[in-house]
């Protein structure tokens, strides 16, 4: 059994929010609605989902109803699909950083509230998955993050040791994920109002890949 790091996907690894607020913005034009979610503006939203992008577009238009959101999901998911990586890109960088991760012989692995088909392609769209031991996304297993099942599914299947691993996010579910689980976690700053992470003390805070190894080696070894 391997020390091992799980990484989140949205907002960790790659910047995913340009396609999504495109997938949210064909749900609007479908519903032949004026709202447009905006790339840089809205990016935030992006980054915590689809319902929470139509939520947001269909209550700056009047129209917010949970039926709503529900029948428009579907679609979503599949206009995302079908452009999952026209914008989408690897932050600065995330591979290497993965890269040397694996060449020190750490057990690597996915841990994401996407749902799991789409986490699969994208990854491989991005010729990352192998670098990846295991991927676990929102409908893998009857819980989500920050359940702990997900987190110990995703350590489980890499081959890594529950108490020699850590999850690297950018969000309050990954922090209360890895405080649900007992490890420490790594939350980044480049997401879009990355800055919001620090109030959550995080046993590390990073803003670049460049120093993730250093606080990984630092907090399990």
């Amino acid at each position: 059994m391997k020390r091992c790091v799980i990484f989140d996907l949205d907002g960790t690894l790659a910047d995913t929010s340009g396609d999504l607020i495109a997938a949210a913005n064909h749900c609007f034009a479908a519903m032949q609605i004026e709202e447009r979610l905006d790339p840089l503006g809205d990016a935030g939203t992006a980054v915590r989902g689809g319902r929470a992008m139509l939520s947001l577009g269909l209550g700056r238009a009047g129209l917010l109803s949970e039926q709503t959101v529900d029948k428009w999901y579907p679609e979503l998911l599949a206009a995302y699909d079908d452009a999952i990586d026209v914008h989408t890109h690897m932050y600065p960088g995330a591979v290497q950083a993965v890269e040397k991760l694996l060449s020190k012989g750490y057990a690597l692995g996915v841990c994401t509230n996407k749902p799991e088909a789409l986490a699969e392609k994208l990854l491989r769209s991005l010729g990352v998955r192998d670098l990846f031991g295991s991927m676990i996304g929102a409908d893998t297993l009857a819980t989500r993050k920050p359940d702990v099942a997900p987190y110990w599914a995703a350590v489980d299947h890499c081959g890594g040791r529950r108490d020699a691993s850590l999850l690297v996010g950018d969000s309050e579910t990954d922090r209360k994920t890895a405080a649900n689980a007992g490890v420490p976690s790594i939350l980044v700053t480049f997401a879009v109002g990355g800055e919001d992470v620090r109030p959550l003390n995080p046993e590390s805070v990073i803003d670049h890949f460049d120093e993730l190894h250093p606080e990984i080696m630092r907090l399990i070894g």
